[in-house]
């Protein structure tokens, strides 16, 4: 199944426990990464995604299979 790709830039939604958060994608990471004490794995096939939040200086890492692009 191939999974959703998207770039520096884009305006995504997802899921979080506070609701659904938007936000824009700041760098796309294809190799594992330490992200606050928790190494995300990535791979150029499967990458995290590093979000800002459109509202919060909060950002977020997620894999695309979590993201929707807004239309």
């Amino acid at each position: 199944m191939p999974q959703n790709r998207f770039s520096v830039g884009d305006h995504v939604t997802w899921n979080s426990e506070a609701g659904h958060v938007s936000g824009r994608i700041v760098k796309v990471h294809t190799q594992n990464v330490n992200y606050k004490g928790y190494i995300h794995h990535a791979s150029a096939d499967d990458p995290q995604y590093e979000i800002k939040s459109d509202k919060t200086d909060h950002v977020a890492m997620h894999k695309g299979r979590a993201l929707q692009k807004v239309k």
